[in-house]
Order: structure tokens, then sequence, then C-alpha cells
């Protein structure tokens, strides 16, 4: 339950607000996740007047500012078809109208098609107040008490790779039970994820170069069962995927 609401003008205002402590502080990107229902009293933070919606190129990285909507970053000329495709898999389009970046990677589960691309493009992500730079692999473990008082400035990832994404689900509406992306850097260094399963995408490999990933995303899924498909289907698909991924990559 919403019982405070606050809309601060500035960075400053806005980290001050993040450390009251007689209140559950929220943050707002574009609202999504605040369509769930909380039993516990809530304040939330407004981020819409901060200054963190812009998305520019930097060298070989685009840098996405946290408040960006996937709509956006789904227009952008920068950004592959493949990564087009996947925010296309994410959400309909008008949740895509308001949902921004940060907020789905904070709130995203492991059937995330979104968080599952970029945590193989080894996405990086810029927190506030210390300006401090983590892997998103890292902010995925830290969702939670682990950034009380940070908040996401900007997300940056490299525009070089080649990435190639593929899933299963059980109808074209629903998110996937199975997903696999793959990125392969120019020097080689390749780097395998899957999704469709628990809290977050799994980085099942992750190396100099290309080898045994096939083998690596079964072993990844091996107590990767629930109500939604078996370890064993999931194991046997998640191979399927990985290998049909490096084919359209024609590596």
């Amino acid at each position: 339950m919403i019982v405070e609401y606050f809309r601060p003008r500035d960075i400053a205002e806005a980290l001050k607000l993040l450390g009251k402590t007689d209140i559950k502080m929220v943050l707002m990107g574009g609202g999504t996740a605040l369509d769930r229902y909380s039993p516990e009293p809530i304040a939330v933070i407004d981020l819409q007047d901060l200054d963190l919606g812009g998305i520019q190129e930097k060298g070989n990285f685009l840098e996405i500012g946290a408040t960006v909507t996937l709509q956006s970053l789904l227009d952008e000329p920068t950004v592959s078809e493949v990564l087009k495709d996947v925010i296309r898999r994410e959400a309909t389009y008008n949740l895509r109208q308001v949902a921004t970046v940060a907020g789905t990677l904070l709130v995203s589960d492991g059937r995330s098609p979104f968080t599952t691309a970029l945590l193989a493009l080894d996405t990086s992500v810029t927190l506030l107040p210390d300006d401090s730079t983590i892997n998103l692999g890292d902010l995925l473990l830290r969702r939670g008490m682990g950034m009380r008082n940070k908040l996401i400035s900007k997300i940056s990832f490299p525009i070089n790779v080649k990435l190639a994404y593929e899933d299963v689900s059980r109808s074209p509406a629903d998110l996937p039970i199975v997903s696999s992306a793959v990125a392969v850097w120019p020097g080689g260094r390749t780097r395998v994820t899957l999704g469709g399963y628990g809290k977050l995408p799994t980085l099942a490999a992750d190396g100099p170069e290309m080898g045994g990933e096939e083998f690596a995303a079964r072993d990844a899924y091996l107590q990767a069962g629930d109500e939604w498909a078996s370890a064993e289907y999931r194991m046997d698909v998640a191979s399927t995927l990985v290998k049909r991924c490096f084919s359209e990559l024609e590596l």
C-alpha cells in the first residue's frame, strides 16, 4: 500500500530520500512493478524529473540512462535486430511504453528474455552515490537489501559483439520456459546464458574461445525442474538452443 509519494528534483534529493529508514522506500521509473499489491506500507520515489533518460554511443558501447523505456531502447538505431526482438519478447507494446530498462532488470526473474540477453553481453551497471560500476550478474545477486541506498544511473553494453537468442515457450504470448543467449566478442570471447527458470538467468559459459558450450548448458540445468518443465526437458532443450544460436552466428 502506497502511503507516501515523493518526486525529487535532483539526484541528491533522491539519494537523501533513499536513506530514510522509517518506511520502505520504493523507486519508480515507469511504475509497472507497483501494479503488484504490497500489504506493507511503502513510500514511492518518482524518478521522472531526474536526468536519467539519455542514450548515447561511446566507442564500442551503448550507455543507457536508467529511466529509458524499453520502447525507446527498441527504437534506438544502434541496437541490434536480435536485441530488438528480445525486447519485443519481454513485454507488450503498451508495457514497453512505460517499463524502464533499470526497473526491468531489478524486478525480472529467470524467465526474462531481456535480462538473459543483457547478461550474455556482460552488461555493466553504474550505481550512485559513489558512481561505482558493477557487472549485471553482481547486480542481480544484490537485488533487495544489497541495493539499499543505491540508485542505478545507467547501464552499458558492447555494440561490437555478435548476439544470438533463442527460446521455447508454451505459447507465443508466454515468457520462455527455456531460453539461450550467446554473445561472441571480436577477439573470440564467448558468453552463454540460459533463462526460463528460477529467480535469475544463469551464466553457463564465459571464456576466451568457444568449446563445450552445449555440454555446459546441459550441466547448468541439472536441477532446473519446476511446475513448467522437468530438468531433463530443460537440459535437452537448452543444449539444442545453444547449438542453434551458434548456427545463427555462423560459428
